[in-house]
């Protein structure tokens, strides 16, 4: 079974800002070392009558420190990913030796508080198997996914930007803050494997969420270190802190 689900994300942030670039960035050198990692088979510009012109990356993901107890994915993970700043993302996962396994997950960033519908365009059958769940970033979780992967702990309630004075983040802020911006991300996720499967998918959309929740509390709680920057300067970065693979990674079995 196929399971579709859509995280909406509240951001106290503008299109135009560099903030996920720079979290990507950061989060990936955090995650980084002799044995686990992101390795970066291909960073280009391209063009497609979906995206216009955009920034397509490809990449082989290393992190089972992550990945406990799903032996699948204990396997690098290669994700084929393409960017339009600011708007619309689509990032497909596969394992090379679980070929029937997909993760797809597709962000569309909105100028509003997370009140649009059906913004990813789905069918009328897509629309009722999907299901929707706001996450404030604002809150923290206590369930197993978060504890493996959280290491967040700003207390959004008492945090203040001291470059732009976004913040706190109180009770209802999603309804009154300036700027504001939402991440619409659909997760579809496809395990066509019997006995474990349908575990496997849930875990995953789990996984995904606790992500989605710390990757999007540090894109706030590091607005002072990206705040002004641009992405001509984000780019620059980029190639100096995360170059390409060797070259003997381009033959890998992916």
């Amino acid at each position: 079974m196929v399971l579709i689900k859509e995280f909406r994300i509240v951001m106290p942030l503008s299109l135009e800002e560099v903030a996920q670039m720079y979290m990507v960035m950061k989060m990936q050198q955090q995650n980084t070392s002799s044995t686990e990692g992101v390795d970066v088979l291909e960073n280009r510009n391209f063009e497609d009558g979906l995206f216009g012109k955009g920034r397509y990356t490809s990449k082989v993901y290393r992190l089972q420190r992550l990945l406990l107890g799903l032996v699948v994915l204990r396997q690098p993970m290669l994700s084929r990913c393409k960017r339009k700043l600011g708007t619309h993302t689509r990032d497909a996962k596969q394992c090379p030796y679980f070929t029937s396994f997909t993760l797809t997950i597709e962000t569309i960033h909105r100028a509003d508080n997370g009140h649009s519908e059906n913004v990813h365009g789905l069918n009328k059958q897509q629309l009722a198997d999907r299901e929707v769940e706001i996450i404030d970033i604002a809150s923290t979780s206590d369930d197993y996914w978060s504890y493996v992967i959280g290491s967040n702990t700003v207390d959004f309630s008492k945090f203040q930007s001291s470059r732009t004075a976004r913040g706190p983040l109180l009770e209802g802020w999603q309804d009154h803050c300036k700027p504001v911006m939402t991440a619409y991300k659909l997760v579809t996720v496809d395990a066509p494997y019997w006995g474990f499967g349908s575990r496997l998918e849930q875990a995953l959309i789990a996984g995904e969420r606790a992500l989605f929740l710390e990757s999007h509390r540090n894109c706030f709680a590091w607005i002072d270190e990206w705040h002004g920057m641009t992405v001509k300067m984000m780019c620059d970065i980029e190639k100096q802190s995360i170059p390409l693979s060797h070259e003997e990674s381009l033959s890998s079995p992916f």
